[in-house]
This record gives C-alpha cells, sequence and structure tokens, in this order.
C-alpha cells in the first residue's frame, strides 16, 4: 500500500524559505511520478510542480517557475520541494501525490494521482 507523508511546512514571512519533504513508502517508486499540488481555503486544489521518479524530468506550474524546484532523493525515498521567496498568495495545504508513469492525463492533472498525503499547511505573511 502506497503511504506519502508530508513535512517542512509552517509559517514564513515573504521572501522567505521552505523546503517540503514528502516520504514515499510501500512500493519501489522508480516507475512513478511524484506530485506536489496545494489548495488555499476557498479555492481548487491546483498542480505546483511533478517529477518523473525515473528521469528526474520536472514539470511546474508557471507561477512558480523560478522559485520552487521539486527533487528527489533515491536512497531516501523522498520528494522534496524547495519553495524560495515565498509569496503571500503560496500559502495552502501543500499536497504530496503519486501516481504510474504511464498514466495518460498530463502530470498537471489531479485526477491523474490516486495516492496522496495528508497535506502540510504553509503560511507566508506579509
Amino acid at each position: 500500500q502506497v503511504q506519502l507523508v508530508e513535512s517542512g511546512g509552517g509559517l514564513v514571512q515573504a521572501g522567505g524559505s521552505l523546503r517540503l519533504s514528502c516520504a514515499a513508502s510501500g512500493r519501489t517508486f522508480s516507475s512513478y511520478t511524484m506530485g506536489w499540488f496545494r489548495q488555499a481555503p476557498g479555492k481548487e486544489r491546483e498542480f505546483v510542480a511533478a517529477i518523473r521518479w525515473s528521469s528526474g524530468t520536472t514539470y511546474s506550474t508557471d507561477s512558480v517557475k523560478g522559485r520552487f524546484t521539486i527533487s528527489r532523493d533515491n536512497a531516501k525515498n523522498t520528494v522534496y520541494l524547495q519553495m524560495n521567496s515565498l509569496k503571500p498568495e503560496d500559502t495552502a495545504v501543500y499536497y504530496c501525490a503519486a501516481r504510474l508513469q504511464l498514466t495518460t492525463t498530463p502530470p498537471i492533472s489531479r485526477s491523474g494521482y490516486p495516492y496522496w498525503g495528508q497535506g502540510t499547511q504553509v503560511t507566508v505573511s506579509s
């Protein structure tokens, strides 16, 4: 059974940095794509970034390009989201998700991810 456990959220001032971690277990994840999504109060859950575990190919939404970096550590079975130059509009609950790489829907589509973590709160104060 796939388990995803996020950590690293917290309260930070605008312009600051946080690194989120997603510890994955229950599978060999070399054939998976891992994603980060976020959901702000009253808004739909939206795509942030994704990484193909085997190749390291990454995807990210335009609003975080140049500020957020997704990466993975094979030895630790962990995916990271390094968030720099944080803005108040980045405030949300951040979720880690996993899907098989061969899933036909685009990596940005949340419907293609069957496995989700419980989320971690990120709050950016102005």
